[in-house]
């Protein structure tokens, strides 16, 4: 709770923590005002109690067990999120990876992202999965590298689904 501001600042500032979803910024700012402790809840549904989430204008799917961390360096500096389904490295189709991470523009070029992924792959092994599934744009090199650098390896080049643009990607595994 003491870093909430902060995290309300960098949203204020146009980091939205999710790739091209600006809609977040005035959402999560309105929670955060209505409600900070229920927001904070929010970001840590480990039984995937929440409500559904929007993938797509108008389009919803159920929630999957996950939860977020911020990046700390004395202000909050990104975020990273670790989703699964229990008993299967299996994810629904618009779930594209098992982690996510962003980094505040101001941040970047840092190794915050290298860090905090080194840091979550942690619990995700606790889980007994024997890997982890991560995407990246074709395009997004510096992502790439954050994986590579933590042991990931491309497995193969898709199209995301419509809803998430159908753009070309990568999926990468790092294994445990």
């Amino acid at each position: 709770m003491e870093h909430i501001d902060s995290y309300a600042d960098a949203l204020r500032r146009g980091w939205t923590g999710d790739t091209g979803n600006t809609k977040r910024i005035e959402a999560e700012l309105k929670q955060i005002a209505d409600d900070p402790e229920l927001f904070l809840a929010s970001k840590d549904d480990q039984q995937a109690r929440g409500a559904a989430i929007e993938i797509a204008d108008g389009i919803f799917a159920p929630r999957i067990p996950g939860y977020y961390r911020w990046m700390w360096d004395g202000e909050v500096s990104g975020s990273l999120n670790f989703r699964w389904q229990e008993g299967t490295t299996d994810l629904p189709p618009y779930c594209l990876g098992h982690i996510g991470y962003s980094v505040a523009p101001w941040k970047q070029n840092l190794g915050y992202a290298t860090e905090a992924l080194k840091q979550i792959l942690i619990p995700a092994k606790e889980r007994d999965m024997p890997f982890v599934e991560l995407t990246t744009d074709i395009d997004n090199f510096a992502s790439q590298k954050v994986i590579q650098n933590n042991g990931g390896l491309l497995i193969e080049e898709f199209s995301k689904i419509a809803e998430q643009g159908g753009a070309p990607s990568y999926r990468w595994r790092i294994y445990f």
